[in-house]
């Protein structure tokens, strides 16, 4: 029988909501890609670069394995080291044409996102943008939900980067090695190993349903009280918190990405002006925006439904893997104040967080592992209840280097699992950055969600009483918000 984890400590068989992830990269409306977008203060070296990464794959072998899946289901989907690994394939190189804005890079990022991974290969990919204006560069880091999660990726892809531009280069890690694993070799090994694994599924169900039925003997009220308290949690952290909205209803296939970017400490400031947290902060200034996208077009709405990623990843846990539920809110975009819209946020959090079924995905995710894959994303389709997701991910608060050039910004580009829009707010080196991929169909106008963006969190800054602080338009130019905001729409 394979060993638990592999050299790295990463799991090696994928638990059920990962394989329920990887199972997603086949329909473009479930993809799961997550993207980094950095911005660097030079171009590094290509060869310097490139090695980065080939090291990097022999520490985390989670770069260099793939899936196997089984041609029948006798055992789990598998990380194997690939015996074809190619790191060209997976590092790649381009260069953007004058002027080399950052509008070209999230153009470039949101094709790649909108394009999928080769789950017969390692499930991610990085490319080294040049051309940009002042001589920096960028690189897009590509990876697929089933390897990890936000969280989890931060941890992981930490062996890329250095503390200083130009350390010393230590000796390469050893190359791992490869696993020749077929889907049909997989298959039999599962079949040699079910009556063991048969017996072990018995002996545990009985040895639960005995501790069952001991405490429903001896507290049996308090047994069938916790069973329905359970179930009614459940349906909550379930069910749709509001009514969608009515603009954002749309869904296609094309997408588009704006970011700001805001000084972590401006941020911390309001947050504390207002009495909440930065994520009370963020939450806010996000449904200021959507409130004054509504009012704007002329369908003012009090709440939209809004899902936020909470993180269930302890110290302890390995970097591979998922390990996050999520929260459903009635976002109060309606709420003019800011601070109001702080303390129904925080309120909401709080009583989400405490629910006793908040993690049921991660609980029924081996029975929807197995559903053949147009029940699966029929089911899909009509469960997800929210039109907005919206993420914070913390990653490293000091100054870091990828192959001697400085990471300046980082923007988190997420997928769009059946909703309108993602949200990803970063903070690293001192910046917040917030970046909102959407659908085309369901944000139409985008000069005027733009400015909304910036107005959202421009209303957020001035709790500070600092008139000075402002929200930095990244993807796109003041030119393009003071537009939209004469015209009322924008393109």
């Amino acid at each position: 029988m394979a060993e638990s984890v592999d050299a790295a400590g990463l799991p090696v068989e994928l638990g059920a909501v990962d394989y329920l992830l990887h199972r997603g990269e086949a329909n473009p409306r479930t993809r799961s890609g997550i993207m980094a977008l950095e911005i660097l203060d030079t171009s590094p070296d290509w060869e310097r670069f490139r090695t980065r990464f080939e090291n990097a794959s022999r520490r985390v072998l989670r770069l260099r394995q793939k899936v196997v899946v089984p041609t029948l289901p006798t055992a789990a989907p598998r990380w194997v080291v690939d015996p074809d690994f190619n790191l060209d394939f997976h590092v790649r190189r381009i260069r953007v044409a004058e002027p080399g804005t950052l509008r070209q890079v999230f153009d470039l990022a949101d094709v790649m996102l909108q394009s999928p991974l080769d789950i017969a290969r390692p499930l991610w990919a990085a490319t080294l943008i040049e051309g940009l204006a002042d001589g920096k560069a960028a690189t897009l880091l590509h990876l697929s939900h089933a390897v990890t999660d936000g969280v989890g990726s931060v941890e992981m892809f930490s062996q890329i980067y250095d503390l200083e531009r130009d350390p010393p280069e230590g000796p390469p890690p050893p190359q791992p090695i490869p696993q020749d694993l077929s889907p049909n070799d997989l298959m039999r090994e599962g079949i040699n190993h079910l009556p063991m694994a048969v017996a072990g599924g018995v002996r545990d169900a009985l040895w639960g349903a005995a501790s069952v039925v001991g405490r429903a003997v001896a507290r049996p009220a308090s047994a069938v009280a916790g069973a329905l308290s359970y179930a009614r949690s459940g349906v909550r952290v379930i069910s749709r918190a509001a009514e969608p909205s009515p603009l954002l209803r749309r869904r296609s296939l094309a997408t588009r990405t704006e970011a700001i970017e805001i000084p972590l400490g401006d941020l911390h400031r309001a947050a504390k002006a207002g009495g909440g947290s930065i994520n009370d902060a963020y939450l806010a200034g996000l449904c200021g925006a959507l409130g004054r996208y509504h009012e704007a077009l002329g369908v003012p709405i009090a709440t939209l439904p809004m899902a936020v990623p909470v993180n269930l990843r302890a110290e302890a846990d390995p970097a591979g893997g998922n390990r996050f539920t999520g929260v459903n809110l009635a976002a109060p975009v309606g709420t003019a104040d800011p601070v109001a819209r702080m303390r129904k946020i925080r309120a909401q959090m709080t009583q989400r967080r405490e629910e006793p079924a908040m993690d049921i995905i991660g609980s029924i995710a081996p029975i929807l592992s197995v559903l053949p894959s147009p029940i699966l994303e029929a089911m899909t389709g009509s469960v997800v209840g929210s039109d907005v997701q919206a993420s914070n991910v913390p990653v490293y608060q000091g100054d870091t280097y990828l192959a001697g050039a400085k990471v300046l910004r980082q923007y988190g580009i997420g997928p769009l699992p059946g909703v309108a829009m993602m949200v990803v707010l970063i903070s690293r080196g001192g910046y917040c950055t917030i970046t909102a991929r959407y659908d085309h169909a369901a944000v139409r106008h985008q000069g005027l969600f733009a400015r909304c963006l910036l107005e959202g969190f421009d209303e957020i800054l001035a709790l500070t009483g600092d008139p000075e602080l402002h929200a930095v338009p990244v993807s796109f130019d003041s030119e393009t918000a003071q537009s939209a905001a004469h015209t009322g729409f924008g393109s």
